[in-house]
């Protein structure tokens, strides 16, 4: 019997007739959701552009470009976007990944044709002011000393992902390596804008106060006339299984250690996602997780735990990490971690704590869709990493799907001990001075 969330969730999330789509003739995918509810638009631009597009030389680039599109083309100048933004009500922002670059516009819908005037300036001229370059490149070179050389999570994090991807170009930081980002030159910027952000390596996807026929028609007078480029080229390169566990150590100043425990998984599109999602709610979702419940009251091993796997379009991993406590040995928080995965591994859930974690993950994709942005963002990540946003409305029965046996299944499959990869910060002493 469907759950009384489930239920919830299929009344009050938008049905997948009421979101129309359309290519445009240069290849940009436009999925429109109209919503009259309030007069507001999200406006979001999913660039197929990330970590995993770059090489040896350029890692960090597509970070890069999130800057670089807030700093002025053809038609309106540096800091002009963000201004125009301000005076008419809206708000913006953008993030990149490993796979992706997406741009969010969130404005009054009276500003839609002026949204369209801004988002094409900047996709078909960007500007490639040296002195703008420079400057910006400090201040990505800036975000990575905050973000990675000065963070005890951020460089455990990047040590982590470097040892447990040997082949595939996760291997690599998003935010890139220090000698690329001093080396980038102007041909790789260019190259790398061109390719990343060809109309046909876009989807646009809108959300709120529109009519689909005044988007399109929009869509067509400012954006179908950017001509399409040759897309990046395909990622060959595929990760081998590994063959053992994989153990690496940070040694540095620091308060407390810090762990983190990463087992190769599929790509979000796998079959098994939906039981990797209810796994991961099991362990760490929560104070009544299995994990928290142990690690953080019964045992007070540690202050915090999380875990899970971000979207990616290739195989990634699925990352585990533990604070533990001062003066705890971090041998004993990995020690429960690992008794846990063996219970998993040895028994089946309970029909009650599988019920908990199944309305968990549906209260939470419910509520990422009553707004129109959380809609927005969801669309986009369906249709990018899971290969159509149609799919978001069957998300919910995904979940419904997974059963204990699957849960013992990914958890027999997926964490075993030559699959892992296990990064521990050991905080130094300062040196006492005579």
């Amino acid at each position: 019997m469907r759950t009384i969330i489930g239920a919830l969730l299929l009344c009050s999330c938008m049905p997948a007739q009421d979101t129309r789509t359309e290519m445009l003739s240069n290849g940009m995918k436009v999925i429109v959701q109209e919503d009259h509810g309030i007069p507001n638009v999200a406006m979001y631009f999913f660039y197929r552009i990330g970590s995993r597009n770059e090489r040896p030389g350029t890692t960090g680039i597509s970070h890069f470009f999130e800057h670089m599109m807030f700093n002025g083309a053809k038609k309106y100048g540096p800091k002009q976007f963000d201004k125009t933004m301000d005076n008419i009500g809206g708000s913006n922002n953008a993030y990149t990944s490993n796979d992706v670059t997406v741009y969010t516009d969130w404005y009054p819908s009276a500003a839609l044709e002026q949204m369209f005037d801004l988002e094409a300036d900047r996709i078909r001229d960007l500007a490639f002011d040296p002195k703008i370059i420079e400057s910006e490149r400090g201040v990505v070179y800036s975000e990575r000393r905050s973000s990675v050389d000065n963070s005890n999570g951020g460089m455990l994090s990047e040590l982590a992902y470097a040892t447990a991807f040997e082949a595939h170009p996760y291997h690599w930081p998003v935010v890139g390596w220090p000698s690329d980002i001093e080396s980038w030159s102007m041909d790789d910027l260019k190259s790398h804008f061109r390719m990343g952000y060809a109309p046909n390596n876009c989807v646009l996807v809108m959300v709120g106060d529109v009519r689909y026929d005044q988007v399109m028609e929009l869509a067509r007078k400012y954006l179908e006339p950017i001509p399409r480029q040759e897309p990046p080229p395909p990622v060959r390169t595929k990760e081998p299984p590994q063959q053992g566990e994989r153990r690496v150590t940070l040694s540095k100043l620091a308060q407390l250690p810090i762990q983190q425990v990463l087992y190769h998984v599929p790509e979000s599109k796998n079959p098994d996602t939906p039981a990797l999602r209810v796994f991961q709610t099991l362990l760490t979702s929560g104070q009544s997780s299995r994990l928290y419940k142990r690690m953080v009251d019964a045992e007070q091993l540690a202050l915090s735990v999380n875990a899970g796997a971000g979207n990616a379009l290739d195989p990634t991993v699925f990352t585990f990490g533990i604070q533990p406590r001062s003066g705890v040995d971090p041998a004993a928080t990995e020690r429960v971690l690992y008794e846990e995965l063996t219970k998993l591994q040895s028994d089946l859930v309970p029909a009650d704590e599988l019920r908990k974690a199944k309305n968990q993950i549906l209260a939470n994709l419910y509520r990422q869709q009553k707004t129109i942005e959380g809609r927005a963002n969801l669309l986009g990540t369906y249709e990018v990493f899971y290969g159509d946003y149609k799919k978001l409305y069957t998300a919910d029965q995904g979940i419904e799907e997974v059963t204990a046996g699957d849960i013992q299944r990914v958890a027999r499959q997926y964490f075993m001990p030559k699959n892992r990869t296990v990064a521990t910060l050991v905080p130094e002493k300062p040196e006492v001075k005579q």
